[in-house]
């Protein structure tokens, strides 16, 4: 359960914050385009852009080339990929950036993810207004907007800008304020990456995401396990409105089959549970993944049923 937080207006005093937005990218070329075609019409605009390939060269073409993306002047940033997706080091490069360009708040947005012409004013409302909500001492606080999904694009061109919200399906677990209403979570293991934002210096109070998490799943869960350690708060944002653009899923995602395991297994010695439980239950019922009960860890199996190690390879100074 959830509840509405009161209402509470920014302060008369209270100047607008210098907004840096995080996009990461590997591959998804069609999507980032349409990504930063909508950034470019948002009312704020934001400050800063920095977008963070992954091991992908050719975004620079669109970023920094003569494409329909150059109406949002970014900044480009490059994390070599070493097979596995660094999405935590990502993400953790594009905020270090956003802060050392002098913005008070963050936004981390998906590359799927389209915003609204006001996604961002939503984001820079709640951001004036969540230091009264959450009181003197508070801890971190972070800000997360309803992402709905996508069905395919009727036309090769891509989505109209204009009526997704006639199109989009909400997501079943989480909520969809009206606009103007933060909703307070009370299970931050809801937290997400695809859209959220968070003040420069909560940002470093919960200490970004743990690089630790290698490949696919699990840093999200672990961010809001930080949050919460940290004594924060989750509050989903009415009006931060974002659309997710359609692709291809698979579920579990035997693509990322090692990564998983071997995160959840990394997740399981940080905080003594397994995340991704319908995943690996997933690849259990596949017969591509088991319990060993007796280490309490899930392993990979091989064709023959038997476990294969998975190295969890942990660097506990990073923690």
């Amino acid at each position: 359960m959830t509840a509405a937080a009161p209402t509470v207006g920014p302060p008369a005093s209270a100047r607008r914050p210098r907004v840096g937005v995080v996009t990461i990218v590997a591959g998804r070329h069609r999507h980032l385009t349409a990504h930063l075609r909508a950034l470019s019409r948002s009312e704020p605009r934001a400050d800063v852009h920095v977008v963070v390939a992954m091991g992908d060269r050719e975004v620079a073409d669109l970023v920094d080339g003569g494409g329909s993306a150059r109406s949002v002047v970014s900044t480009l940033v490059h994390v070599p990929d070493d097979g596995e997706l660094p999405l935590a080091e990502a993400r953790n490069v594009g905020a270090a950036a956003t802060v050392d360009a002098g913005c008070d708040l963050v936004v981390m947005l998906d590359v799927d993810c389209l915003v609204t012409r006001s996604t961002l004013a939503a984001y820079v409302d709640a951001h004036l207004r969540a230091p009264a909500m959450a009181g003197p001492g508070a801890g971190p606080v972070v800000l997360s907007g309803p992402v709905a999904y996508l069905p395919p694009p009727r036309s090769r061109s891509g989505y109209p800008l204009e009526g997704l919200h006639l199109l989009a399906d909400p997501h079943p677990a989480r909520p969809a304020p009206p606009p103007g209403e933060l909703v307070l979570a009370d299970d931050l293991r809801l937290f997400w990456s695809l859209s959220f934002a968070l003040s420069a210096r909560d940002w470093q109070r919960v200490g970004g995401f743990a690089t630790t998490y290698r490949g696919y799943g699990g840093e999200d869960t672990d961010f809001g396990m930080r949050l919460a350690a940290a004594g924060g708060r989750l509050y989903w944002v009415g009006g931060a409105e974002a659309y997710h653009q359609h692709h291809p899923v698979e579920s579990p995602p035997v693509r990322h089959l090692e990564s998983v395991v071997r995160n959840a297994n990394h997740f399981r010695e940080q905080w003594g549970w397994f995340p991704m439980e319908g995943w690996l239950e997933g690849f259990e019922r596949l017969g591509l993944a088991r319990h060993d009960a007796a280490r309490d860890l899930w392993v990979v199996t091989g064709a023959d049923g038997d476990a294969v190690e998975v190295d969890v390879a942990l660097d506990h100074a990073s923690q």
